[in-house]
């Protein structure tokens, strides 16, 4: 199937794709007959810039963590590039949290050496922890606001989910 997407008024030829979950949402599928050889036109949202592209800011003088709510909420919508990421509530201090299985002790150094990297550049570092069972957790939250979370968390772990990890993963063996 042959699929076109007009944005910021360009015709761009797409191929075959997922659709965007506000397409999802509106159901779209129900409303469109075709098949194989039809061609369809659909408009692509105009997106806001990656959160992965920002920086972490300097936050403001009287500047406050997110609540449980927001912090929630903003999860969500980040979702598509915050990928595996949860919010925790450890005694009252909301963190996100990310976790790994890897295929060595030595992959889980590496993988921290690859967030460190991230880390530095953003002057702004996680909480990182490695298990016997070689299971890498990352903790990132703004402890200057009394533990909670904030938009440079979130930019944080988007661009932790940027790093190349396939090569660390723990592989499951299938046999035939």
């Amino acid at each position: 199937m042959l699929v076109r997407a007009t944005a910021a008024g360009k015709d761009i030829e797409l191929g075959a794709r997922d659709p965007f979950p506000e397409e999802l949402e509106s159901k779209f599928g129900d409303k469109v007959l075709g098949n194989a050889s039809t061609e369809h036109i659909i408009l692509v949202p105009s997106r806001p810039v990656e959160i992965a592209q920002k920086s972490c800011a300097e936050l403001p003088r009287g500047a406050t963590a997110m609540t449980e709510k927001e912090a929630k909420e903003f999860l969500r919508k980040a979702c598509q590039i915050v990928v595996g990421w949860r919010i925790i509530n450890e005694d009252g201090c909301l963190k996100l949290q990310g976790e790994w299985n890897l295929a060595s002790f030595s992959a889980g150094v590496e993988l921290f050496q690859r967030i460190a990297a991230v880390a530095k550049a953003e002057n702004y570092f996680p909480s990182l922890s490695l298990d016997r069972k070689n299971r890498a957790k990352v903790d990132i939250w703004t402890e200057s606001l009394g533990s909670g979370l904030t938009e440079n968390d979130f930019i944080l772990a988007a661009k932790i989910d940027k790093l190349k990890t396939s090569d660390l993963i723990k592989r499951n063996r299938v046999w035939a």
